[in-house]
């Protein structure tokens, strides 16, 4: 089994309802996001991707698909809170506004983040690993050893 990883980066600032920091004001972050998914190198000299568990380009494709290209440049919104006043107001201003049924923390985008890769890898490839870096200095991380 080998495991391989590709780094992401992206943009996306997000409300937290109720929070009793700081951040409880809408800001943003550089979002810097490891995606690790293992598998078996391909053994097929026919094959055109002989030696590899899966194609780095194919990871990017689905995580650009399914993460970047909708949440970079947003703002993330619990849609379950009275915040969601403050998103379709946004969203009526021209803003990129997505709608979570989630607080859009590090450690809740994680599981999305999770859910949305997982669906779209291929049978033979598995996701293992995510660590999605609000800052340079505070990260969340999934473990697929860790789910249910």
């Amino acid at each position: 089994m080998i495991r391989i990883t590709k780094i992401f980066t992206f943009e996306t600032a997000h409300v937290l309802y109720n929070y009793d920091g700081k951040c409880k004001n809408m800001h943003g972050h550089s979002y810097k996001l490891f995606v690790t998914v293992k598998g078996t190198p391909i053994n097929d000299l026919d094959h055109p991707k002989n030696g590899m568990v899966v194609d780095f380009g194919d990871i990017k494709n689905i995580v650009k698909s399914e993460i970047i290209d909708l949440w970079d440049h947003a703002v993330l919104v619990n849609e379950l809170s009275p915040h969601q006043i403050l998103g379709r107001d946004l969203e009526d201003k021209g803003h990129k506004v997505i709608f979570c049924k989630y607080q859009p923390t590090c450690e809740n985008m994680l599981y999305e983040i999770a859910e949305k890769i997982k669906n779209q890898l291929p049978e033979t490839v598995s996701l293992a690993y995510l660590k999605l870096h609000e800052t340079e200095n505070s990260y969340g991380e999934w473990f697929a050893e860790d789910q249910n």
